[in-house]
């Protein structure tokens, strides 16, 4: 079972989120427990190098051991997120890292996903009125168990 939101706070949650491979782990993480090997397959990322990655996540509390089992030769360790959804401030290395993850998830996506950019004047009300509109609409969805996954990304910010 994973938390519902985990607001970063700590530097070593900072630090374990300033690097792209590591959301990318979080985000891989999100569909289903995973091994070490799994994961490597799926990113296209040596074992070691995810090992190292998890490791890290692991001793910031964003990744724990979900279950393991007994297989021929060991025993594979199965990982998960430990939150479901993911808070930060805003102009870290960690959100540099997280857009720079979503870049990359979006770039080997379906081919027309959807990504919309817009600057608009707002007033205070409005644009407090619109972040709870869009945190209420995101915190409601529910995964549906064998449907495909879709990434979410909602922003609003004042340049």
């Amino acid at each position: 079972m994973t938390d519902d939101d985990l607001t970063v706070t700590t530097a070593q949650q900072y630090r374990a989120l300033g690097h792209p491979v590591r959301h990318r782990l979080l985000f891989a993480l999100g569909r289903e427990p995973a091994t070490l090997s799994g994961l490597a397959a799926d990113l296209g990322l040596s074992k070691g190098s995810v090992g190292h990655h998890l490791k890290i996540l692991k001793e910031a509390g964003l990744v724990r051991l979900d279950h393991a089992r007994q297989v021929r030769g060991g025993t594979e360790q199965y990982f998960r997120r430990s939150f479901e959804r993911l808070k930060y401030d805003t102009g870290t290395d960690a959100t540099k890292a997280a857009l720079a993850a979503v870049a990359d998830d979006i770039a080997a996506a379906e081919p027309d996903p959807l990504l919309l950019l817009r600057n608009v004047r707002l007033t205070e009300d409005q644009a407090r009125r619109l972040r709870d509109l869009l945190e209420e609409t995101v915190h409601d969805l529910e995964d549906t168990p064998g449907e495909a996954r879709y990434g979410v990304l909602v922003g609003l910010y004042r340049p």
